[in-house]
């Protein structure tokens, strides 16, 4: 099997792996690592991990299908993640998960043709005094609306 992950992905595990009890204890902190190296967890990243920690790589797909933060499929540049739990719906969350669809011209699940955009529904995001929450990539975006969804789409590069 050839190696999907880097040099400095084993270099980071090997300066983690003293901090915890047991080298199995690294999995989540090698999904977060393959992921944030190559954007996503493919079935050959994750057979990896499982030879790298000594577990089966069944056993490291039930991990990260468990976490809605691992991504199994590939993902755009700029992944939208918009919690729709009560306290966000309540605010308004449904209405910037629309506006979002119509401005990027996908669905919720979704990447734009360019791959610069992929849109999600999240569960929660723990961020309810501050509803409606996204999560752009891995930094929070707090009491979202239309009008400051559109602020952040321009600065990304959406015209219109």
């Amino acid at each position: 099997m050839a190696k999907v992950l880097s040099e400095k992905f084993y270099a980071e595990m090997k300066k983690l792996e003293p901090r915890y009890p047991t080298k199995v204890a690294l999995l989540l902190p090698a999904l977060h690592a393959a992921q944030d190296e190559l954007g996503w967890l493919s079935s050959e990243t994750m057979e990896e991990i499982g030879s790298y920690i000594g577990i089966h790589p069944a056993q490291v797909k039930e991990v990260a299908s468990f976490y809605t933060m691992y991504n199994l499929k590939p993902v755009g540049k700029y992944h939208l993640k918009i919690c729709t739990n009560v306290a966000c719906c309540l605010r308004g969350a449904y209405d910037v998960v629309e506006h979002t669809e119509k401005k990027l011209g996908i669905k919720v699940g979704q990447t734009t043709p360019d791959k610069q955009f992929t849109l999600h529904e999240e569960e929660c995001l723990g961020a309810c005094g501050t509803a409606p929450a996204m999560m752009l990539n891995n930094d929070y975006v707090e009491n979202l609306d239309i009008r400051k969804m559109d602020e952040v789409l321009a600065k990304l590069g959406v015209k219109g």
